[in-house]
Parts: C-alpha cells; sequence; structure tokens
C-alpha cells in the first residue's frame, strides 16, 4: 500500500524559495511520481513527474528553470525545490504516485489529463504575496 506525507510550504514574498517534501513508502520502481498543484478556482496541474525505474524528469513549462529536485533523488524523498516565487505559483501542492507508462508519465506536465488512479498526499499551501 502507498502512503504519501508531505512537509514543508509556507508563505513567501515574490522573488522568494520555500520546498515541499514528500515521503513516500510501498512505492516501487513501475511507479510515476510527481507534484501537482491545485489554485482556488482552477485544475489541479502537474508541475514535474518522474518515472522511477529510468530517473527521467519532466517540469510543467510554467515552473522550468525555477523549480528543481535534485538529480538523483532518492525515489522514496521527493523535495521540490521552489525558486524565484510568483504570486501564481500560490496553490495547494500535492505529491502524488501512480502507476502509469513512462510516456504518460512525461504528459502529464504538458496539461494532459490524469485519468490513471493516484495516491495523493495530504496537500501543502504554498502562498506567496507581491
Amino acid at each position: 500500500q502507498v502512503h504519501l506525507v508531505q512537509s514543508g510550504g509556507g508563505s513567501v514574498q515574490a522573488g522568494g524559495s520555500l520546498r515541499v517534501g514528500c515521503e513516500a513508502s510501498g512505492v516501487t520502481q513501475d511507479y510515476c511520481m510527481g507534484w501537482f498543484r491545485q489554485a482556488p478556482g482552477k485544475q489541479r496541474e502537474a508541475v514535474f513527474t518522474s518515472f522511477i525505474a529510468d530517473g527521467s524528469t519532466n517540469y510543467a513549462d510554467s515552473v522550468k528553470g525555477r523549480f528543481t529536485i535534485p538529480e538523483n533523488y532518492a525515489w522514496n524523498t521527493l523535495t521540490l525545490y521552489m525558486n524565484n516565487l510568483r504570486p501564481e505559483d500560490t496553490a495547494v501542492y500535492y505529491c502524488a504516485a501512480l502507476q502509469t507508462s513512462p510516456s504518460r508519465c512525461r504528459s502529464l506536465v504538458s496539461g494532459s489529463p490524469l485519468t490513471e488512479d493516484a495516491t495523493w498526499g495530504q496537500g501543502t499551501q504554498v502562498t506567496v504575496s507581491s
């Protein structure tokens, strides 16, 4: 059984940095791990995904160059470092684990809707003020 526990988040002014962490258990090599976010009144969107078996990492265009996961990260400790934060990054951030293909894992950050069953963390608020 997959279990995800999140940490971090908080409030910061625009241009600042925060991190959100996810401790995962029960995840196997055929899982896609990811960070999603949901702003008020908006759909949940993927900002980062990684297919564990091949270590590939994928970022949404909106966060590319600002958000990062350390290279060679441990799959059971997924920390998203968020730099140069903007007010539009304000959202509840969710860690997710789902069984899917590498190509589907990649496509999620391009706006492809999530159709697979996923296990979610409890959610962490990130607030960026201007």
